[in-house]
């Protein structure tokens, strides 16, 4: 049991990134992307190649990074000629459009059966010191981009990100650079996801296309609907939330003598009943967003 926490512990603060790095873009700047997966596809597989190749993990950390922070570009470009609805529609088409080349190109990313092998980044330690020290690491990064977060957006630019989401015609009004706005969160946040791919890589050993699958960022969407739009705070606690609730489904399961379909079909009514449930009766979520102060 003990192992079982330290996993769950470990994946809750890897999704607690990516919420994180999607509130950025959504919760404070009004970018409602539905492709955040692919950013995170781009720490996975910037990992998985450099091992593939042997070019080190620093290396794998480089190469994710600087194609989450290109692809962060070119959504932003797309942003200057969509709205809202219809940007959210093209990032979802990209991520898909990337799943399926990673799908293909076995000559690159391993194809359908994906890479294997890549080592545990303490793996030479002995259990339980070599999880442990992994889960030290995802919880000091998720307290470092946390801290990061939490500079952005109390202060004057979280005001222009606001303004952004709320009023993007009279922010252009009073001389803010639109696109400019769109591309920084975006840069930042892709960054953040792509040092979590990097670190998921390394950690489970694995990386293949159906990890890009457009339903881990509806989960994202759901535990930062759960947690609170717009609160670092609430975008933690509802990922750290989520993730122990499906983590525990085939514990129900058990006790109850329900067959193994169960888990699958309880997960998907936690994810979607859940984020269901929130969006009818508590919008805010369970920190809301403070207004008129300084964000949790």
């Amino acid at each position: 049991m003990f192992e079982f926490l330290i996993h769950v512990s470990t994946m809750a603060c890897l999704f607690g990134l990516l919420a994180l790095s999607l509130n950025l873009q959504v919760g404070f700047a009004g970018l409602v992307n539905f492709g955040h997966i692919a950013l995170f596809g781009c720490g996975t597989y910037g990992a998985a190649i450099a091992f593939a190749n042997q070019w080190g993990p620093v290396a794998g950390l480089l190469l994710g990074g600087t194609a989450a922070a290109l692809l962060a570009l070119a959504f932003a470009r797309l942003g200057r000629n969509l709205g809202a609805d219809y940007w959210g529609i093209a990032t979802l088409s990209i991520a898909e459009i990337l799943r399926t080349f990673a799908t293909n190109e076995q000559w690159l990313t391993g194809g359908a059966q994906g890479i294997h092998g890549l080592p545990m980044l303490f793996g030479s330690l002995p259990a339980p010191w070599g999880p442990l020290a992994t889960l030290a690491l995802c919880a000091v990064l998720l307290a470092a981009c946390w801290a990061l977060c939490q500079r952005l957006v109390n202060g004057r630019y979280g005001l222009a990100l606001k303004l952004l989401r709320e009023e993007p015609q009279l922010a252009s009004s009073l001389g803010y650079d639109l696109a400019a706005l769109r591309r920084t969160p975006l840069v930042i946040s892709g960054l953040i996801a792509a040092v979590a791919g990097f670190l998921f890589a390394h950690y489970a050993t694995f990386v293949g296309p159906d990890q890009l699958y457009s339903a881990e960022t509806f989960l994202i969407w759901s535990m930062l609907i759960v947690g609170g739009l717009g609160n670092n705070l609430g975008a933690v606690a509802g990922a750290f939330l989520m993730q122990f609730l499906l983590a525990y489904v085939p514990f129900v399961k058990d006790a109850l003598g329900l067959p193994s379909e169960f888990v699958a079909a309880m997960r998907l009514t936690l994810v979607g009943g859940g984020l269901l449930a929130f969006l009818l009766w508590r919008t805010q979520g369970l920190i809301p967003e403070r207004i008129g102060g300084r964000h949790a």
